[in-house]
């Protein structure tokens, strides 16, 4: 993975480094900012190859950036660029009509990477930002139509757009329950593309896509709810408005049950409080991850450590 901090640069030339080195150089774009500020500016990103793709992060202060003509000249790509603002924002103004959209903490957007573009920060407030970066060549759902991909914010509306953030964010986070990192970052194109209107739904790759998604938007859900002894797959299958057999047909490429994944989580979240909450005992800790039978926990908690939860933690604590 690559990392940098403007931390490691003198305060006097971060915002120069952050401009041409990083700027004009790995990002092809033209950042801005007023003289009085650059002596406060800092910023850090990290960026990783992933099933073919650069997933990277970024922390900075707020600056103008875009994506001129002669960027693109001298740096130029086909690439599917997918991003998500964590928080900051500010305006948008992209493609020939120069529309101006307004991208809001949480937003999520899609572009062609050749494409021109415009952005302004809301306030003086830091932001950060994630993007995911998928070269089209060699891509079945690519095409030449692509190319006319104007950067722009993914509609509220859209069917996809939860789907689509909760594989971003397991890509991101590289959440264990993920799958083959290419086939993850194929479906995360297709989910893109399905948002903007490019790609349609009836698609079986596409219908895969999606299936993926939702069963990360499953176990975003299981882990928010753990701790509800009653979460059942109906409960899941409602907010997902999916049928319940449909949600057990999520799970079957993971090789885990709803029930088992369901177990697993809380287990581990049972371990984690364990450490770090030593003045709680262990029944309390149990309840509080969703348990309702101390049968039933330590009978789980055996099956998957070997140990019972004592034993567990005092080893948690002797190795710390």
């Amino acid at each position: 993975m690559l990392r940098f901090t403007t931390d490691d640069i003198p305060a006097g030339d971060r915002f120069d480094h952050w401009r041409e080195v990083r700027g004009k150089s790995v990002f092809g774009v033209t950042i801005e900012l007023e003289r009085e500020k650059r002596a406060q500016f800092r910023g850090q990103f990290t960026a990783e190859v992933y099933g073919g793709a650069i997933v990277s992060e970024m922390e900075a202060s707020a600056y103008r950036v875009s994506r001129t003509k002669e960027d693109v000249a001298r740096l130029s790509g086909d690439n599917l660029l997918i991003s998500w603002q964590v928080s900051g924002g500010g305006w948008m103004e992209t493609g020939r009509r120069r529309d101006l959209y307004r991208v809001g903490a949480h937003d999520l957007a899609v572009g062609h990477s050749d494409q021109t573009y415009r952005a302004m920060p809301e306030g003086n407030l830091d932001f950060r930002y994630r993007v995911i970066k998928i070269p089209l060549a060699g891509r079945d759902f690519a095409s030449d139509r692509l190319f006319d991909l104007s950067p722009a914010p993914i509609e509220d509306r859209s069917s996809v757009k939860q789907p689509l953030r909760a594989l971003f964010s397991a890509i991101g986070a590289r959440d264990a329950f993920l799958g083959d990192p290419e086939d993850c970052i194929d479906a995360i194109g297709r989910l893109a593309l399905m948002a903007t209107g490019k790609l349609r739904l009836h698609d079986p790759d596409n219908r895969t896509a999606l299936r993926m998604a939702l069963y990360h938007m499953a176990c975003d859900i299981l882990r928010r709810d753990l701790r509800r002894p009653e979460l059942s797959p109906a409960h899941v299958a409602r907010e997902l408005s999916i049928s319940p057999r449909q949600l057990h047909i999520l799970f079957e490429p993971s090789g885990r049950s709803f029930a088992r994944t369901l177990a697993g989580l809380r287990l581990e979240r049972v371990r984690g409080l364990l450490r770090g909450r030593p003045e709680r005992n262990v029944a309390e800790i149990a309840f509080a991850c969703g348990f309702d039978s101390l049968a039933t926990f330590y009978r789980a908690f055996r099956a998957a450590y070997g140990m019972t939860p004592l034993d567990a933690r005092a080893g948690l604590h002797a190795d710390a």
